[in-house]
């Protein structure tokens, strides 16, 4: 058995997914887009410039994504989010500030919470949403 995550790009997200997954392998080290194949004309689901499945890799790990232009009742939520952690305060930084740029939001800024509410994670604790609507967690480890 293997599990891996599945971004589903719906709604207001619906034709973004390419322009994310080229986001996020830009920004991550070891990363890369493995495939991505287009719905057929005509197919339902999706038309001939939105993504029926694709693939990519980030520092390693393996995501899957789609875009469905059907009248989803859901999308992304910050109940589901990617967590980072990592032991460079600079790599962790960089990050979220990329995640954040261009319409992106802090939900929790990056920061040392120790003594005020430690999240109890690590040194340093934040977490963001980026401008495709999905969740990021990260944690500064010893």
């Amino acid at each position: 058995m293997k599990t891996a995550t599945f971004l589903t790009f719906v709604g207001d997200q619906c034709g973004k997914a390419e322009e994310a997954i080229n986001f996020y392998t830009s920004i991550f080290p070891n990363s890369e887009i493995n495939s991505i194949k287009k719905y057929s004309e005509g197919e339902s689901g999706g038309t001939p410039e939105l993504i029926k499945y694709g693939v990519f890799t980030l520092n390693g790990a393996k995501y899957m994504v789609s875009e469905s232009n059907y009248n989803h009742n859901w999308s992304f939520t910050p109940a589901v989010s990617l967590l980072i952690r990592d032991s460079s305060e600079d790599v962790i930084q960089t990050l979220f500030e990329k995640l954040v740029s261009n319409g992106g939001q802090v939900m929790i800024p990056l920061d040392d919470y120790k003594g005020e509410g430690d999240y109890g994670f690590g040194k340093k604790f934040g977490w963001c949403q980026d401008k495709f609507g999905i969740s990021w967690q990260f944690i500064l480890t010893e």
